[in-house]
């Protein structure tokens, strides 16, 4: 499935539900939440977002931990298919854009390395799989974001 502007795909609440395997720990975990993204400024002619929050909240369990979990990320329009995605702190992590239905990107974090795949499955869903590699972590993680 093509999107035309990857922003406006995203806009919205999702329910997130993601699985994941640490390797290097021998465990398995699961989240299972929502996320909320928003718009936070208009294009200049107005009609449109140019930068959106996400917030994203639920329950994590890992091994013997069970508990509340966080993440909030922003979107920075890049063009009018294409975001920036940031930490919260403003540090950029990945570019996003899905066009074409699935975008790969990676991001070096010290020594380790984060490939992303992100695949839209509909007009209200769409899926991540990270594969992080290095000499700290090694992991697989698989998230499904489903439009609330």
């Amino acid at each position: 499935m093509e999107i035309v502007d990857t922003l406006e795909f995203l806009l919205g609440t999702w329910k997130v539900d993601r699985h994941f395997q640490d390797f290097r720990l021998g465990v398995e975990g699961h989240f299972r939440g929502a996320a909320s993204i928003s718009g936070q400024e208009l294009a200049k002619d107005g009609s449109r977002a140019s930068r959106a929050l996400m917030d994203e909240s639920g329950e994590l369990r890992f091994g013997n931990y069970a508990g509340q979990a966080r993440r909030h990320l922003e979107f920075q329009r890049l063009d009018a298919s294409a975001v920036s995605v940031n930490f919260a702190d403003g540090r950029h992590f990945v570019d996003l854009d899905l066009r074409k239905g699935n975008w790969r990107s990676e991001h070096l974090c010290g020594s380790d390395n984060y490939e992303i795949v992100t695949l839209v499955l509909s007009a209200d869903s769409f899926e991540e799989r990270w594969h992080v590699r290095g000499t700290a972590k090694r992991y697989v993680a698989v998230t499904n974001f489903a439009r609330i």
